[in-house]
Formats: structure tokens, sequence, C-alpha cells
């Protein structure tokens, strides 16, 4: 060893505990409490710049000094003896501030040092990585930078030649590195806790070969003085230690006394016949069969790195301590064990051992392993028997009804088919449960018949007088035919495939969340808004890269259970066929009772049971949805709320709830029906609920600020918690839809039809416009009437030319009532769409009431389609148009008779406010609209209309 030159370089000096040698690469972590490292790290940048044309910063060195210790002096030497205390001193202190540290406050020895590399962390923070390069002696500090520099002198190892001492000092030094590795590695092949380390077969062979190469004793000590268990000042001797002999001793001196620590507490419950991965050496061999022998107990241990962060040199490979490849031995075993307590199928078994099998075959560092691995978790985590209990009791069906009538309003269809779901459940496992005790009783009788039989024969006296055993043995074949009939009785569930088809926000999504509540089961939401790939429902083939299941197995991966509750959101928006397969498609076998039961997801790639699984589906149009798709599901309709049900809705659920949102309490804000129905019928036109509670949460606030102003000016006494129909002119703005009104007078050529909006919910009516004036004969229609309209008008003016005789509309039956005149039809709105036949009746009273100069009666509406042979056929919608009727305050309604069963339906308000009348021809429509006029040809109507 020489000396060599003295230079002045930056210094950084190393967190507490922190101790860099030369040929180790360290991460140092620079934070805001370091802003020298920051400071020194921009003045290498500048030096790096001007130094060299590519601006490498490991080409300028730097200083790495630890900190003192009060146990040692600055060249290494021991203040106190064994059983003394330590002194206490200012230097001791962990708020010593890096930037100020004097000399004092720093060791006598560091390295020199080479920056090889910044890692940012995103946050601000970032991590220097340093390599020791060779000693250095600190001489002087200087202070008059943002960071620290030093004065030091550089002490350059020269290569051993000749020396037999050392030579031999290094050889032993090799053993006992390669005995610590080989140790290490056994003790991750035996059985241990999970708090002991231990070396993974890759990093223990390169470790191995590191040593086996090494030809510097000195960069083989300072290597193995960083993996050696050691403390801080022992550290700090062995920086200081510029003897390269005495270095190697004192790491032997180290490495003996921690692998006599591991001989001394390991303990070994298992040895395999597999070769070891032990060092030639017969002594280690030696040693290692006594440990075998003695079986004593081992304490966790830890590897000694100090904290400081050590990064192996390059060569040897980098491991984490906690990472898979060390749990490797004890992974396979607990896999096994997610295996067996998850209760695989038959077939699922047979594939999980094979795999099991295979991972054991396979080492770990080969990417199949990791494949395999994966693979496993996932059948262990997929619930093949696993079910959730239903709430099925006396009190199922009235908790179950309870539960939906407090979360939804209406909707009773839905509710009527769940509530059969449930009962039918119930009756199933009733049966289920009688046909159990049978089985079990018969299972008894085969018992007792073959323990009868085994005991006659081992009697051999009792056997040659008993009966002829042919008797016993078909005893027992009876009784296990018995047991098979038994065992076919058991009734099997197969869960409804639902489909909800309506508008938005009415509530479908909730619905089946409150079904889930209802059963006791979990619940599962899966998208397929948007899905475009059949291998999202399917899966991906395991032979891809980053290969998963598809949505459907990673659903029952999250419910944990068979048998949960999924919702199939917005079914109608899945993609269509394309160069990634149909997803619509795959989903035919997901949705398919008699298919379902044996599910292949191309990862899993083995048959799972989604018959036990309830698949409830949503969707807000058929249209999309393929028919054979759509043929697997049970569809019910949900058309929307009316404006009774949203009433209901709003005060029961939507206030309450946006009054707590907001802030306020219910003494503080007064909803009344009447501003309730201000807003669903001025602000609001939907199907749903959505916007309703948008404008009830927008008075809300409103209120809110009135509230909070009057409070903060000390006058909470002038709040009006009331609110009016008038208020909502004020939060809300002018009326956004206005509703028609029934005339309170009429006059010829006016009538009263009914609509149903087709956002749903809104029913209205429909004032009919007709006039007259000279012309050709021509008809000229008016407001943004539809195709189906339009021919609707054309069928009430043949019917009302045809029968104008008998109408008393012309003088003679070959008269042309349209002859001097042309016509004008007209539908107020102008600027929202109409289309629809159901004005057919409406159109043809008007017509009629125009060129017989009769008025019809301002409060009554009708509705229905005309047909040429003057029919009344059935439309749609009545429920909303009979609550739109009622509410325009229209007093009689005609209807066409095949609606009469839709009336059944109608609230009891609306029953009682309106008188309906159901006809069947327009001449029945005509009596009653005009019941004390008369008719030429009235009475040549046949009392009996042939549907041929």
């Amino acid at each position: 060893m020489a000396r060599t030159q003295t230079a002045t370089l930056p210094v950084i000096a190393l967190p507490r505990g922190s101790v860099l040698l030369p040929g180790v690469v360290q991460r140092i972590a620079v934070s805001s409490n370091r802003p020298d490292i920051a400071s020194l790290l921009a003045a290498v940048y500048t030096r790096a710049a001007s130094k060299t044309p590519n601006g490498r910063i490991d080409t300028v060195p730097i200083a790495c000094v630890p900190r003192a210790s009060p146990l040692l002096g600055p060249d290494g030497q021991l203040l106190i003896q064994d059983g003394e205390s330590a002194p206490s001193t200012d230097r001791d202190l962990e708020d010593i501030d890096p930037a100020k540290a004097s000399k004092a406050d720093l060791f006598g020895y560091g390295v020199a040092a080479k920056i090889t590399g910044v890692e940012g962390r995103g946050t601000g923070e970032f991590t220097l990585l340093v390599e020791g390069v060779t000693r250095v002696r600190v001489e002087k500090m200087y202070h008059d930078k943002a960071y620290l520099e030093g004065k030091v002198v550089y002490f350059q190892e020269e290569p051993s030649r000749g020396d037999s001492t050392l030579e031999e000092l290094f050889q032993h030094l090799k053993l006992l590195s390669r005995e610590l590795v080989a140790i290490l590695r056994l003790s991750s092949i035996l059985p241990r806790s999970s708090a002991t380390p231990g070396l993974s077969p890759l990093l223990a062979r390169r470790l191995d070969l590191f040593i086996t190469r090494q030809k510097q004793p000195g960069s083989l000590a300072d290597f193995m003085a960083n993996i050696v268990e050691s403390s801080y000042e022992e550290k700090l001797q062995l920086l200081a230690l510029l003897d390269v002999t005495e270095r190697v001793a004192k790491v032997i001196e180290l490495l003996d006394r921690q692998v006599g620590d591991i001989k001394n507490n390991i303990k070994i419950t298992t040895v395999t016949t597999t070769t070891l991965p032990f060092t030639d050496s017969d002594s280690t061999r030696k040693e290692i069969d006594e440990i075998v022998k003695r079986k004593q107990a081992r304490p966790p241990m830890k590897i000694g790195t100090s904290g400081t962060g050590m990064v192996p040199p390059h060569g040897v490979g980098r491991s984490d301590g906690n990472s898979d490849e060390d749990e490797e031995p004890n992974e396979i075993d607990e896999l096994q064990k997610s295996l067996d307590a998850a209760k695989l199928s038959p077939e699922a078994t047979k594939v999980a051992d094979r795999e099991i099998k295979r991972l054991k075959k396979i080492h770990p560092a080969q990417a199949e392993y990791a494949v395999t691995r994966t693979y496993l978790e996932t059948l262990a985590e997929i619930p093949w028997t696993a079910t959730t209990d239903d709430r099925l009791g006396p009190q199922t069906l009235t908790r179950a009804r309870k539960q939906l009538d407090d979360d939804h309003y209406g909707l009773e269809k839905v509710k009527k088919r769940l509530l059969e779901y449930l009962a039918v459940l119930r009756l199933k496992q009733s049966i289920n449960d009688d046909v159990d005790v049978q089985i079990k009783k018969a299972e008894e009788e085969i018992g007792a018949v073959e323990a009868e039989t085994a005991n006659k024969k081992d009697d051999d006296k009792a056997e040659a007088l008993s009966p002829d055993p042919a008797a016993a043995e078909e005893k027992v074949k009876v009784n296990g035919a018995k047991l098979e009939v038994l065992r076919s009785r058991r009734m099997v569930d197969k869960s409804p495939i639902l489909l909800l088809v309506g508008p938005p926000g009415v509530g479908k999504t909730s619905l089946a969340r409150s079904v889930a509540i209802a059963l006791g089961r979990k619940f599962h939401r899966i998208s397929l808004g948007g899905v475009r790939d059949e291998a999202e429902i399917r899966g991906h083939r395991r032979t891809y890269v980053a290969a998963m299941p598809g949505l459907i197995v990673q659903g029952l991966k999250k419910a944990g259970v068979a048998n949960p509750v999924f919702l199939l959101d917005e079914i109608d928006k899945v993609g269509g066929s394309s160069v990634h397969g149909d997803p619509s498609a795959a989903m035919l076998e997901v949705l398919d009772p008699e298919q379902n039961n044996s599910f292949t997801d191309h990862y899993v790639n083995i048959p799972i049971d989604l018959s036990k699984v309830m698949f409830i589906a949503t969707a807000n149009s058929l249209d999309t949805i393929p028919p054979p798709l759509l043929d697997r599901m049970e569809t019910i309709y949900l058309p929307g709320y009316t404006t009774l049900e949203k009433r209901h809705i709003a005060i029961q659920h939507l206030v309450p709830k946006q009054i707590r949102v907001n802030g306020l309490s219910e003494d503080q804000v007064v909803f009344t029906e009447e501003v309730v129905s201000k807003i669903i019928e001025s602000y609001t036109r939907e199907a749903g609920v959505r916007n309703l509670e948008r404008e009830i949460s927008s008075v809300l606030r409103g209120k809110a600020v009135e509230f909070a102003d009057a409070k903060d000016a000390g006058h909470p006494d002038r709040y009006n918690p009331q609110l009016s129909a008038d208020d909502l002119e004020r939060f809300l703005g002018i009326e956004k839809f206005e509703e028609e009104i029934a005339e309170k007078t009429s006059r010829p050529g006016i009538v009263t039809g009914l609509v149903a909006y087709s956002s749903g919910g809104n029913g209205s009516i429909l004032f009919i416009e007709v006039a007259d004036m000279p012309g050709t004969g021509t008809v000229q229609l008016t407001g943004k009437l539809g195709d189906v309209l339009k021919e609707s008008v054309e069928v009430a003016l043949t019917w009302v030319k045809a029968h104008a005789y008998e109408l008393g509309l012309t003088q003679g039956p070959a008269e042309n009532i349209m002859k001097d005149r042309s016509i004008h039809v007209h539908c107020p709105s102008g600027s929202i769409p109409k289309d629809g036949p159901s004005s057919g009746i409406s159109q043809a009273i008007a017509l009629i009431s125009l060129f017989s100069g009769k008025a019809v009666p301002p409060t009554m509406a009708m509705t229905g389609e005309i047909s040429l042979r003057g029919r009344i056929t059935a439309v749609g919608g009545i429920k909303e148009k009979l609550i739109g009727a009622l509410r325009a305050g229209v007093k009689t309604v005609l209807l066409p008779a095949q609606n009469r069963k839709d009336v059944k339906d109608l609230p009891q308000e609306v029953k009682d406010g309106l008188e309906i009348v159901h006809v069947s021809h327009i001449w029945e429509a005509i009596r009653h609209v005009w019941p004390e006029s008369q008719w030429p040809g009235e009475h040549d109507l046949p009392t009996v209309q042939s549907r041929l």
C-alpha cells in the first residue's frame, strides 16, 4: 500500500449507521432535509460538463464519510473497554446538520466514490447511487459552500505478491464466505418461519461464483464485510484498517462468529436426498451434517447489511430480501393447501395436481414458473363449491317484499317475478329437506345390512347356520336402487336470467342490488358497455403474455361464492362482431340455462358451473341485442314512472335524502306536494327521477344559502322554511315545460287527444285542430307530424268521405264532401315531434265535428287507432295517457274496448277521477260524443262486427 496524492473533494456525510466500503454500491436517499446533497449534485454536474464532452458525472470523484462513533477514535481505536459505559457526547445526537458537520462530527476515514446514477421518485425526492472506489483519510473540512468539502489523502491498494500469510488468509476467507452462502441457501430450503430470510438458488449460485473468481483479498474482504452481520463500530474499524492482511483477518473473525451462530441456532426438520449446494470442502460437509444431527431450534436471524441498502457489484446479481423466490420452498406447500381448501371439481383437481407437479420441476427463475403459479392461484381463488345460504324461512317472502318496497316504489311486475322466484326456491328447499331425511335413512339401512353381512362372514359358525348370503346382497342392491331414486328426486335450482328493459333513471341497477340484499347473496356488477373483445368475456388463452380470466371468472373471484347476483349492466351496448371476435356471441353460453353449468373460460380451460349465479341484465333498448341472446333472457319492461309515482318517490325518498346531503334538517325546509308536482310537471320531462333529484337539490341549495345568510346576520327568525310553488322560479328559473290544460269552451273541428311522451312517465293531452276553406280537396298537415300520424289522418278522412251521406253531411251518396273545399290539420307545439297511430279516432271525430258544425265537449278526450272499416283498435301507453288527462282537467275518456285490460293497472286515484268509456267502433264513439244527435245512417250499423 502506498500513499498517493492529496485532493479536495465534495463530501457527503452518510446517514447515521451507514458505512460505504470500496467496491460496494449504496443508495443514498435525498430528501428536503438534505439540501447539501442537492447542491453537491449540481456542482458535480457543472464539473462534469466542463471536464468531459459527454458530461458523465461518474468521472467526478466525491468523498463519502460516515458519522463518528463515541466508542471509537478518529483512527478506529476503541475508546472504552468491555463493561464500561459509553460517554455522552454532543456528536452522538441525531440532529447534526450534515451541511455544517465539523471534522470531529465525522469519522477520520471514508471512501473516494463516484456517482453511478440518480433515481427519481416523482415526489421531489431522489436517490443517489454511489460506488466506493478507494479509502481516504480526512485531513480538513471546509464550510464555505452550500455543501461540505474536505481535504483528503488517497490510499491506493497495491496487488499482493508472494505474501504466503495473506494468501492463506485469503483462501480461508473464500472458504468461510462460501460456507455462509451455503448455510443461508440451506435455510431457505428447509421449513422456516416467514421472518427468517434465505437466499434464492439463483442468487446463491451467483454469490458463490463471484467469491470463487475473486482475485483481490482486500476487495473480497470489503464485499463480505457488507454481507456479514456486524455492528456499526466494527464496520468503522474495517474502514480504518489500511493493511489488507489485518482487514482480511478481521472479516474472517466476523464470518466465523456468524457461521457459528447459525450452526448453533438452526433447526432442521426435513432433509431430502437432493444434493445440497455446498462447496467441495469436506470440512464444510461434515459441519452441515453435524447441524442435521443436532436439530436445535433456530430463532429468526437477519443478514447483516446494517441497513446500508447495499447493492451487489456487477456479476453478482441483485435480490430483494422479500422476493417471491425467497419464499419458493414454502410457496408450493401453501399453494397446495389453498387448492385443497378450495374443494375443486374432479376435473379441476386433476388439472391442479398435474400443474403442481410441473411447478416443482420448474426453476423459479424461469418465466414459466410465474405463469403456472398464477394459474394455480386463480384456480384456488375461484369459488367452486362455496355458496351463500339463502335466507329461506317462514318470513322470507314478507321480508323480501318489504325490502323491495322500501327501496323502490312501483315496479310491480319486477317485484312479482322476484317474489315468485323466492317462493319456488323455498318450496324446492322444503322438498330437498324431506328427501335428505329419506336419503339419510336409506344410507343407514344399507350400512346396517353391510355391517351384519360382514359380522356373519367373520363368524364361521354363524356363516354355517346363516341363510343364503345372496339374500343379503339382494337387499343391499334394492336399498342402493332406492337411494339412487331418492337422490334423483332432489330439486336442482336454476337461477333465472332476467333482462330489465327501460329508459335511464328508472332504477334498474339499484333494483338488482335490492334483490341481492333480499336474498342475502353477494352482489357483483359487470359493466358491459363498450366491451369490444370476446376475450374480455371468456378470458385470454394462457399462451399469451399477461393472459387473465374473463369478466365472469373475475367476478366469481371477487364475490367469493358460487351463487352471487351478477348485474350485467348495459348489455345492449356490447360490441358486435369484429376482428377481436363477437362479445355478444360469447354471452350466449353465459346466459343459456342449459349450457352455463359447464361454462369454459379460455384462461381457466376447465368447466365452471354458472347455473347457481342469478344473472340480471339491464338495457335501454332491445334493438341492438341479437335475437339469439335476447331469446335466452326473460324480459321485463320498466316503462318509466308516472307523475303520481314520481311524486311519491320524491316525497318519500329524494327530498329527505337531498335535505341531508345539503346540510339541512327536516324542520328547516318544508316541501309540499304542490311544490313537488310543480317541479315534476314544469321542470322535468323524463322516465326516471335523476333530473327530478337534481332540481330538488338545486332548490335545497338555494334554501341553504338563505338559511346561512339569516344565521350569519344574527336573525335566524327571518328565515322562512316553508317552500311554495311561487318560489321555484327564483331557484330554478322560468318553467322549462308547459302543460296543456283542457279548454273551458269548444268549437267545431277541435278535439282533445291523448299522448304519452317518448321519454315515458309524463302523459298529457294534445289538441287536434281542423279547419276548412274553399279549395280543390287538398289536405295540409302541420305540427311536425310523423308518417304514421299522417296516415292516420288519411284513414280518418277516407272513412268520413265514404260515410258522409250516412252522417248527414251530403245530400246524396255520390256527392264528394271535399269537392269544393280544402282542409288543414294542425297539432300545436310544433317544435315537438309527434307520431303514432293512437290519434285515429280523434282525427275522425274532429273531421265529423268540422263538417257537421257540432262541437265536441271540452272535457272529453279520446285515443285509439281507426281502420277503414271504422273499427277502433288498441293502443299503448294507457297508464301515462290517463294520468296526464286527469292532471289536465279531463273528465271523460274514450278508450278502445281492447284496452279494457290496461285499465286494471291504473292507480285508484285515476279510476275515481275519470269516466272511462270503452268503444269498439267509430259509430259508438259518435253516439257518446253527441248523445242527443240523430244520424241518418246510424241504424245501418251491425250489432256484431266480424273480425275475419
